[in-house]
């Protein structure tokens, strides 16, 4: 079930809602709970199980923790929490592709290839890991108190809103709202609102533009032309299709009394691929940095140890993004290796005009998606091909007969999403209040299409969801 369905918008969340309002404020992180274990349910009863036993764990962790133990006790206590952690999330993620390349290499040799049965990944566990993670690191550190509430902790583990695609909460974040929180009227439209935008974000330009995108990465020779159009209908589509649903999980979770930090602000807008970082998946990128980047000694150890730990932890953000292709890793290496670039220019005093700035970042960044979208290496090499016109410049017959008007008006929506932010408070102050006014509005009619494309074409899952 995803937030863009007909299950989940006339189904599953009024009920939940209903039994929400009705439920006495003591009892409500156990109505969430019972509802976000259902939702989860919904996707895999018997993979329930197991979050089950993650959050036992982690709960159960936590308070170990926060027993007081010696300081070396407490690392190794630690220490083994997070390798049990990252050894179920190795397995889920690189099980199959780690037996695939072993069975290559057998081939290669001649030998006969290893049995093997692909093993499925959990919804959301990669989520759910870093989410587990985060917490045991900040009750050890003492910035968080281990939560003794099995059933608070679990509501906070489990919470439907951003469980399955993120933005990854931090305990820290929501501890207060976890025992105290207001679930009133104003919150609710609030929230209300920004759900609708994010789904008119999802349904009318990311899976709009999701077959042109699907159809020339499943090209052999794509043509100039039928390159830079799918990797700009991919480059849209993510990022709409991922802040569609970062905008969901924050307007479900002001709905409920719950604020949740913001996850994108305007990444295609950047100046340099550190400005990218700042403004894409910012649970992410912050996690990154204060989990893995400065405690690896971040920029404090000379210039050779910031390079080294901004290429290792750029290649394990890649390697978290997935295990069915290698692709995640060299995108997470190459955006590591533009990292280490950007920080000796202008660490020698360069620099260069916003606009070409702009467009520099973001052509990299589209050509790093490339490498992100392709199932393998070979399927990334034929789209740079096509990309630096080694295969004809002209629009291929398949995407000719597979474009409609559909796809351009998403496009150009998109587009004009991604820049208005830049040109937007200008045209404001001369369109005058009548623009507020639309601004203020559209939500509503797009919510309207939207439901009526889902209700018509079915629901599209998230692409993070195979994270």
């Amino acid at each position: 079930m995803v937030f863009a369905s007909l299950e989940f918008l006339l189904l599953f969340f009024p009920l939940f809602l209903v039994a929400y309002a009705v439920t006495p404020v003591g009892g409500r992180n156990a109505t969430l709970l019972a509802g976000s274990w259902i939702f989860y349910a919904w996707w895999s009863p018997p993979y329930l199980l197991m979050l089950i036993a993650l959050t036992a764990l982690t709960w159960g962790g936590g308070l170990l923790l926060a027993r007081g133990a010696a300081p070396q006790r407490q690392r190794v206590q630690l220490a083994a929490l997070i390798t049990v952690l990252v050894g179920i999330l190795a397995w889920f993620k690189y099980a199959n592709i780690l037996v695939e390349t072993l069975n290559t290499a057998l081939g290669w040799a001649g030998a006969l290839p290893l049995p093997w049965q692909k093993v499925a990944l959990p919804i959301g566990l990669s989520f759910i890991v870093l989410q587990a993670i985060s917490y045991l690191v900040d009750v050890y550190r003492g910035t968080v108190t281990a939560q003794r509430s099995f059933v608070a902790f679990a509501a906070y583990k489990a919470m439907f809103g951003q469980l399955i695609a993120g933005p990854i909460i931090r305990y820290d974040w929501v501890k207060r709202e976890i025992g105290s929180r207001r679930f009133g009227w104003d919150g609710f439209c609030a929230g209300a609102w920004r759900f609708m935008m994010g789904i008119s974000m999802k349904v009318l330009i990311a899976d709009t533009l999701a077959p042109v995108a699907n159809l020339v990465f499943a090209q052999s020779e794509p043509s100039f032309i039928d390159a830079w159009l799918g990797c700009g209908a991919y480059t849209l589509q993510l990022f709409f299709d991922f802040a569609g649903y970062s905008a969901m999980a924050i307007g479900i979770a002001q709905m409920l009394g719950f604020h949740f930090p913001e996850n994108f602000h305007h990444p295609y807008l950047a100046r340099s691929i550190q400005d990218f970082w700042r403004r894409w998946h910012l649970s992410l990128s912050s996690w990154i940095r204060d989990y893995m980047y400065i405690p690896m000694g971040g920029n404090r150890g000379g210039s050779f140890a910031t390079y080294r730990n901004l290429l290792l932890t750029m290649a394990i953000a890649g390697l978290w993004h997935g295990g069915d292709s290698w692709n995640y890793l060299l995108w997470g290496i190459a955006h590591g290796l533009a990292l280490c670039c950007a920080r000796a220019w202008s660490g020698a005093g360069y620099s260069m005009p916003a606009p070409l700035a702009r467009i520099a970042t973001l052509l990299f960044v589209m050509l790093a998606w490339t490498l992100f979208r392709a199932h393998d290496a070979g399927g990334a090499l034929r789209m740079y091909a096509g990309q630096f016109g080694l295969q004809g410049f002209g629009l291929g017959d398949a995407l000719a007969v597979e474009l409609r008007p559909a796809h351009a008006l998403a496009g150009l929506l998109g587009i004009a999403c991604v820049v208005w932010p830049a040109v937007g408070p200008r045209l404001a102050q001369r369109a005058g209040p009548r623009l507020a006014a639309i601004g203020a509005l559209w939500p509503v009619p797009a919510f309207l299409l939207s439901f009526a494309l889902i209700a018509s074409r079915g629901a599209v899952p998230f692409l993070y969801f195979q994270f």
